[in-house]
């Protein structure tokens, strides 16, 4: 998931290689999906509140929600 900054300067480093499934052009607008191909695994530091709500505990199945400013499309 991290890598490497890349070669072109970008600070960005959280990274998901896939292949590129569809691509839906609207006006000055495109909506690009990626099948994710490399195993993925994601870290997040959230409040003890919010395990504790939450009931978090390994080995139980949950889902990553990402919240970002932006996403990029590297080709």
């Amino acid at each position: 998931l991290r890598g490497e900054a890349a070669r072109d300067g970008l600070s960005a480093r959280n990274r998901l290689r896939g292949i590129v499934t569809e691509v839906t052009v609207d006006g000055l607008m495109a909506q690009v999906e990626i099948q994710v191909t490399e195993p993925a695994r994601v870290v997040a530091l959230v409040t003890r509140a919010a395990v504790e709500e939450l009931g978090l505990k390994p080995g139980m199945s949950g889902t990553a929600v990402v919240k970002a400013t932006s996403v990029m499309i590297e080709g």
